[in-house]
């Protein structure tokens, strides 16, 4: 399939008679000149010799040989096909393989369209082909026709997760095993899926061995960016990911509410070819908490998104003082040490009206805390001491400070075993002066603080040595004995400050070295304790249901049905099963994301495609010559049909040119074979929303989305509704402008109708930027979603509500109400009670109206300041609105009212008068008419 091809190569038979036709276009002579003189003259100009006819001009019977010829090649339908794109194979069978991981999702139309050249391309050679979607499941590779791949290639969408290329070897090595010397293309996306994929080697054997013809097409750089999230000292650290420098090295990160609302934005850069850039989020906790979503802008990728769950919100802790009540002082208590530390960062708890400490312990437990802290708590009860394991083992972390008590106790809820007595240090019979504390190692959660040289220690509980006490280490002193030990058990931790929480032992709780101590140490804390099934063995995890998941282009919706459940405790990557998204219940479920937060993007190693031809997807595209030489053979048809008129003497103004017909002949020749570009034709007054045209003469508008489907439903609607206002008002409106916002200026229209596309890119920030001033100026934009039969109360958004969320999140909205049976709008021109379209379940939103004074006169039609600068539907109305040129609806609508268009039109008519006439029917002269109307 390299070079040119034809679609219908047995019309080039047809260049075997352009012979005859130079023979018989040689013996015809041009029509005669006809020339008007006296008889007599010409009676006296006879000659009697016999004269022969003159033959065709030899440029003109070239021309007319190249006309010929044009027009059989434009029949043969002759594509070309530059070198890169496609495989050898002959007539054999083709194996597409594309690669539909979240990483192809940046360039995925790109994609599209050189896989539909391929399988169009095969058609043409009459080959059967064979897809398979390398992150699709693993099944039989069978080859079907180029029609039937072609409807199945349209149903490819971007996975959220990396393909499982290795999975379809087995699937690809069965069918070169049927089908030897098989062409082969794959279209990859340049990012490996895992460390130790082998499928490019795997690829390269199959093929070798099968001699198959394999060509491999990818982009020049891989375009795709990846985002993971991970936490650090309280900070949220984003890692935006890319498996090699491809030019793409700045950014902007956007932190999101559940609401899509931006919370916070980072920028980001790569240093030169870096493979990961930083951006770190330090923000109030009671922002960070709010954080749902975290993406890359613009990226459109799920893999460029990571969610936020219940594990990365403020913790709960439990605070127990195992002292007496008169040492429960203010000021001066361990837990006001506490309490005051870990407020800004945690949800501080402590029992109320216990009356002992197992009370408080239990209370505490029985509130779900993620923490427990125990300062200075000795000896347990059994059935205490048994449940604060059971916490610990089910995920829970267990703080511990170290006392008199716990010096005296011998419990086994600490992390080492400890020597019972403790150590003295500057005392009056001491030998030895108060240490400081040693640099954090590398391994601790605490690395990267630096203790203050003015910290020390009097006195401390010490660990009894053991061969593994360096690995449960934290901190320690300068002489190397342990301050912070811990421990894992089970699915959480025990912690241990081998000092009090007050500053009996030490000044570390006066330091700011402390509040970051405890910052780290909570954060290592889960959302609370995992559901567990009671049972001798260790209670098995409960596992959590799909909620809502991300599509391979970042966009959250339902769950797809091949999604299963996931463990309580699952941390991997997402996959096929387990798609990335929200699992479990609102209030204690976990996200899945596609990347890890320690996974990296590597490259494709190409190495092993020793046999393959590589490609490059900028150039892998093909190019249809069939309307350039129907371009040529018309204007040689003009050309021909110009010089017969000028040789039969009907062009007399042209004899001047007698003498360079071949250097018109070239020049005709030249321009027809330069490419010929589109030029936008100059377009009616209508669609010059910039003319002055706009000015004079009253328009709607619609913003021109990109959405062909949805641009001409917008069109032919508010064509219909101009077509009624003609017909039923004293408005006479010019034919509806299509416009683009960060372009064409709005001040001309009094109002704007702008239908959500999902599909399409955001506006620019100077699009929004111009609306707003639109509706602080009064104008009026009619917001249609258009999912009034799919969106579900309760339910997640639909993509329509999410993109106008997004859209108008940095927009000035004024507080928004459904329209009131006593709105003005409902009576600027009918009365009507609400605002179909082509569904009438939806709910038409305006701005808010001031409530009604009390004990005043009540009145039919109420009305604000002025017009409402927005209005909210989702009954897609212009697919209501829409006429064709004989007045018959142009689409269909939903339910069973029969005069459902015909109310639609009226709503349509009442939003256009209320944005002209404002709060006109609101004015008291007009009560009595109303209220006749209204039957009251």
């Amino acid at each position: 399939m390299f070079g040119l091809t034809f679609a219908a190569p047995l019309a080039l038979a047809a260049l075997i008679g352009l012979p005859a036709l130079w023979i018989l276009l040689r013996v015809t002579p041009p029509r005669p000149r006809r020339i008007d003189f006296p008889p007599l003259k010409l009676v006296a100009d006879l000659i009697p010799q016999r004269q022969t006819p003159a033959r065709t001009p030899p440029w003109l019977l070239i021309l007319r040989l190249l006309l010929a010829a044009a027009l059989i090649l434009a029949v043969a339908g002759p594509v070309w096909s530059p070198g890169g794109i496609g495989a050898g194979g002959g007539k054999k069978p083709l194996l597409v393989l594309l690669d539909n991981g979240f990483a192809s999702a940046h360039d995925w139309r790109d994609r599209m369209r050189v896989a539909t050249d391929t399988v169009e391309g095969a058609a043409r050679d009459g080959r059967a082909v064979a897809l398979v979607g390398l992150a699709e499941p693993v099944a039989a590779v069978e080859a079907k026709s180029p029609a039937a791949t072609l409807e199945r290639l349209r149903a490819l969408a971007p996975r959220p997760y990396l393909p499982t290329r290795d999975a379809h070897l087995q699937g690809i090595g069965a069918f070169l095993d049927k089908n030897q010397g098989a062409g082969l293309v794959w279209i990859t996306d340049g990012v490996a899926g895992s460390p130790d994929e082998r499928f490019a080697k795997g690829l390269n054997d199959l093929a070798t061995g099968a001699g198959a013809a394999l060509s491999v097409l990818k982009a020049d750089r891989p375009p795709a960016l990846a985002l993971t999230v991970s936490e650090s000292g309280g900070r949220l650290t984003a890692h935006v990911l890319r498996a090699a420098g491809n030019g793409r090295d700045a950014g902007v990160i956007r932190a999101l509410d559940q609401k899509g609302l931006p919370l916070a934005e980072r920028d980001f850069t790569f240093a030169g070819d870096a493979l990961s850039a930083d951006a770190v989020f330090d923000m109030p906790t009671e922002l960070r908490n709010g954080i749902s979503r975290i993406e890359v802008a613009n990226e459109h990728s799920a893999g460029a998104v990571s969610l936020m769950d219940e594990r990365g919100k403020r913790r709960r802790v439990g605070l127990v003082f195992g002292g007496t009540l008169d040492q429960s002082q203010p000021l001066l208590a361990p837990l006001y040490y506490l309490s005051r530390a870990l407020e800004p960062f945690a949800d501080v708890q402590q029992a109320r009206g216990a009356a002992s400490l197992a009370d408080s312990i239990n209370q505490l437990l029985d509130n779900q805390v993620s923490v427990l802290v125990l300062a200075d708590v000795g000896a347990l009860d059994d059935k205490t001491a048994g449940r604060i394991d059971k916490f610990v083992d089910e995920g829970g972390l267990l703080l511990r400070f170290a006392g008199a008590r716990l010096a005296a106790g011998h419990d086994t809820l600490v992390p080492v075993r400890l020597r019972r007595g403790g150590r003295n240090l500057g005392g009056a019979l001491s030998w030895d002066a108060p240490k400081t504390m040693a640099p954090f190692p590398p391994e601790s959660p605490f690395a990267g603080l630096t203790p203050p040289a003015d910290i020390g220690v009097r006195r401390q509980i010490l660990a009894e040595p053991d061969g593994d006490l360096p690995g449960k280490t934290w901190a320690s002193l300068q002489d190397g004995t342990p301050i912070v030990t811990a421990q894992k058990r089970g699915q959480g931790r025990i912690v241990l400050f081998h000092v009090t929480a007050d500053t009996t032992w030490s000044n570390l709780p006066l330091s700011g070295l402390f509040i970051d101590m405890l910052r780290r140490v909570v954060a290592l804390a889960g959302a609370g304790p995992a559901s567990a099934e009671a049972g001798a063995n260790r209670a098995k995890v409960a596992v959590l249901a799909p909620r809502v998941t991300l599509d391979g282009f970042g966009a959250l919706g339902s769950a797809p049905a091949s999604a299963t459940a996931v463990p309580a405790d699952y941390a991997d990557r997402a996959s096929q099963e387990h798609p990335p998204g929200f699992y479990g219940p609102p209030d204690g479920g976990i996200s899945v994301n596609a990347l890890k937060p320690d996974d990296r993007l590597a490259p494709v190693d190409y190495a092993p495609l020793n046999g393959a031809a590589l490609g490059s997807l900028a150039g892998a595209s093909t190019v249809d010559l069939r309307p350039s030489l129907f371009t040529a053979g018309l204007l040689l048809l003009v050309l021909d049909t110009l010089a017969g008129l000028w040789l039969g003497g009907f062009l007399g103004r042209l004899r001047a040119l007698r003498a360079r017909p071949a250097a018109l002949i070239f020049a005709a020749l030249v321009a027809s074979s330069v490419p010929v570009r589109g030029v936008r034709a100059e377009e009616p007054p209508a669609n010059r929303p910039n003319g002055i045209e706009s000015a004079l003469i009253t328009r709607l508008a619609y913003i021109i989305t990109g959405d062909a489907a949805v641009d001409e439903a917008s069109r032919a609607g508010l064509s219909g509704l101009t077509q009624m206002l003609a017909a039923r008002t004293a408005l006479e409106p010019g034919e509806p402008a299509g416009l683009d916002p960060a372009k064409d200026e709005l001040a001309f229209y009094p109002l704007i109708y702008w239908p959500i596309a999902p599909n399409r890119p955001q506006p620019s920030e100077a699009a929004i930027r111009k609306i707003d001033a639109f509706m602080r100026n009064g104008g009026t934009v009619l917001f249609d979603t258009r999912d009034a039969l799919t969106a579900r109360p309760g339910s997640p958004p639909s993509p329509e509500a999410t993109y106008l969320r997004k859209m108008l999140a940095t927009l000035e909205v004024p507080e928004l109400e459904p329209v009131p049976a006593d709105h003005v709008l409902t009576k600027a021109f009918y009365l009507v009670d609400s605002f179909p379209g082509r569904y009438a379940t939806g709910q038409t939103w305006v701005e808010a109206l001031p409530p009604a004074p009390e004990g005043g006169e009540r009145r039919p039609a109420r009305a604000g300041d002025g017009v409402s600068p927005i209005i909210i539907t989702s009954n897609d109305l212009a697919t209501a609105w829409a006429i064709g040129r004989r007045g018959e609806p142009l689409y269909p609508i939903t339910g069973g009212d029969q005069r459902q268009r015909e109310m639609a039109f009226r709503g349509g008519v009442n939003i256009v008068i209320y944005t002209l006439t404002g709060n006109y029917k609101a004015d008291q002269v007009h009560v009595p008419a109303l209220l006749e109307r209204l039957g009251q």
